[in-house]
């Protein structure tokens, strides 16, 4: 399915925005507006992710 491999491309980028927001957090010259940019581009990859997963589930 076409939308499962969609879900599972989203969830592995939401999963490298982690590291590197955590990577980010533990430089000592992290730069807030970055993390604050990181931060919010993996909460619209998680609503993004829950809306496939709910579409998903509802087609079922």
């Amino acid at each position: 399915m076409a939308l499962t491999s969609h879900i599972a491309e989203l969830e592995r980028r939401h999963e490298e925005l982690k590291d590197r927001i955590e990577a980010e957090l533990l430089s000592p010259g992290s730069d807030n507006l970055e993390t604050s940019e990181l931060k919010r581009h993996k909460l619209r990859l998680k609503d993004e992710i829950d809306r496939l997963q709910t579409e998903l589930e509802d087609a079922a």
